[in-house]
């Protein structure tokens, strides 16, 4: 782009107008499942994302009263998130001249009027056109010092999720196109795969996955030794909302979570995402075979399926976030706000439960607090506690010897001492990670645009 020089670690020089979010929401807490029996699915014409009358009332503290969401996958709300959290999840899709920006939704969203004519496909936009109208390139992303100092030096995960186009869209290969639908996302991780290694992210910090039902092969031809997983039940990139969660039914219904794991396994899976349907006590009766969930016998029969298997649940949701951590589990948020200190289940929240851990006696401790002196506590602890990268070798050691006995890992700890010696937790261990970034926001995500 004109107006751009290049600094000395490769990226340009990116302080244009559009480099900040904008379209600031209001904060937005709920996510919906992927099951088609979810209520919390919005009225005809309601904006999905502002749905929140599932949600008990939260306890607000701090000092942060000012903080407002910005929209998703945005560099604002990725920046605040990577900072706030264990680490962020966000979304890539490849544009018309082959670059890599950051977006979820099939059509650029900004309002229908602003479209001026042109194809509603992102893909068939290029990388500068919907950086013009505020859209983040992957590339920019890794080039804010912000973004990097966390993500390389603080052992902070980046979840990337591949999002395959609509198969009418440029490059969407057709309906029955599969070898396209492969090369795609293999296109997809190899570019990828040579933005983080420029940018010297560690492979332990990162993973691939995708709702793509030929995820190892994709693998397999991009060469990467990154870690990645496919998303199952496996969504597929046209429909409606309605319809494509009805599809992923039958998959539900006949895959228990153990079998949900052996099939990672098999494919050759680096972790286990995975749907807080299994977890719940409403829906994880329904897949065939025995039943997981966050309490008593269901919680260790949970312990001894995964057998220390990374597992990355979503949607966290606040009633239920805290047991999903003490579960051992890694929580996708759509919550990132800093004034919260008390979740709706009661508990006080601990937002880095990897790259700031708490030992089983500091949660304890936290547990135990009354919720009017849940901010007081939160504050002592961050001023007591270490983070990963900062913790010695004895406290590392203890760590990580409750971690395998409460939650049954077999990798010896003298083992993950000498793996995880950096800045880097052990990769089993449960995180908070924001979901696109500080949370899913309202359609259309951009409602004030750049003048281009």
């Amino acid at each position: 782009m004109s107006g751009e020089h290049p600094t000395d670690d490769g990226c340009q020089d990116h302080n244009h107008p559009h480099h900040d979010a904008v379209g600031v929401h209001e904060s937005n807490r709920g996510r919906r499942g992927f099951m088609p029996w979810d209520k919390r699915r919005p009225a005809a014409g309601k904006q999905e994302a502002n749905i929140e009358e599932w949600e008990a009332p939260l306890l607000v503290m701090g000092t942060e009263a000012s903080w407002q969401q910005a929209p998703e996958n945005t560099l604002e709300s990725l920046r605040h998130a990577i900072q706030h959290l264990d680490g962020v999840e966000f979304d890539i899709r490849i544009t018309h001249d082959q670059q890599l920006v950051i977006h979820h939704d099939r059509t650029v969203s900004i309002p229908k009027e602003h479209l001026d004519g042109r194809d509603r496909w992102v893909e068939a936009w290029t990388l500068e056109e919907l950086e013009e109208v505020g859209f983040l390139g992957f590339e920019r992303f890794l080039c804010d010092p912000v973004v990097k100092d966390h993500w390389v030096n603080h052992g902070k995960m980046g979840t990337v999720e591949i999002k395959r186009p609509h198969p009418t869209a440029p490059m969407g290969g057709g309906y029955l196109g599969k070898n396209s639908h492969i090369d795609h996302i293999a296109r997809a991780m190899t570019m990828a795969d040579e933005l983080l290694s420029e940018h010297e992210v560690p492979h332990e910090n990162m993973v691939f996955y995708s709702f793509h039902k030929h995820m190892p092969a994709s693998a397999k031809r991009s060469g990467t030794t990154r870690p990645w997983a496919a998303l199952i039940p496996y969504i597929r990139p046209y429909g409606g909302r309605r319809i494509e969660r009805l599809l992923t039914l039958p998959t539900f219904l006949t895959t228990s979570f153990k079998r949900l794991r052996t099939t990672h396994l098999k494919q050759g899976s680096s972790m286990l995402p995975c749907a807080m349907e299994y977890f719940q006590d409403s829906t994880a009766w329904l897949p065939i075979g025995r039943s997981v969930g966050l309490h008593g016998a269901a919680l260790n029969r949970l312990h001894r399926a995964r057998a220390g298997m990374p597992t990355y649940v979503w949607p966290a949701r606040p009633q239920h976030e805290h047991n999903l951590l003490r579960a051992g589990l890694t929580a996708l948020t759509d919550m990132a706000d800093p004034n919260i200190t008390t979740l709706a289940s009661g508990h006080a929240r601990w937002v880095q439960p990897a790259t700031r851990p708490l030992t089983e006696s500091q949660w304890l401790r936290l547990e135990a607090e009354p919720e009017h002196l849940h901010g007081e506590k939160i504050d002592e602890l961050l001023a007591e506690v270490p983070s990963w990268a900062e913790a010695d070798r004895s406290r590392r050691a203890t760590l990580i010897e409750e971690w395998r006995k409460q939650w049954q890992w077999s990798t010896s700890t003298d083992e993950l001492l000498k793996r995880f010696d950096g800045a880097t937790p052990p990769v089993a261990a449960p995180r908070l990670i924001g979901h696109r970034g500080s949370g899913k926001t309202s359609r259309p995500v951009l409602t004030t645009l750049h003048s281009r």
